[in-house]
């Protein structure tokens, strides 16, 4: 990405999961990497949606294959209303 940038900067704002930061990441000079502070979910909204999904196909449930859980995950996805979404990840900023 970095050298598609010419002499523009980028910047990238990711949460602080654990993949985000790793040690070994090098990061070029033209692009700059900014965290959402912990426990901001107004900062990233789709948290929420996250959660909702969580809520309604893995909470309490035991799935037999992994399978099961990806085709339960997506039905659910697929499924979901835009009203839906819309109300979940809305902040009143």
């Amino acid at each position: 990405m970095s050298k598609y940038l010419g002499d523009n900067e980028a910047i990238f704002v990711l949460d602080g999961a654990g993949w985000h930061k790793s040690s070994s990441l090098k990061i070029p000079s033209n692009i700059h990497v900014v965290y959402l502070p912990p426990y901001s979910p107004e900062l990233n909204p789709v948290e929420r949606l996250w959660l909702h999904i969580k809520g309604h196909t893995i909470k309490n449930k035991v799935y037999d294959s992994l399978q099961e859980l990806e085709d339960a995950v997506c039905q659910f996805v697929q499924n979901l209303d835009l009203d839906t979404v819309k109300n979940l990840c809305a902040f009143n900023y």
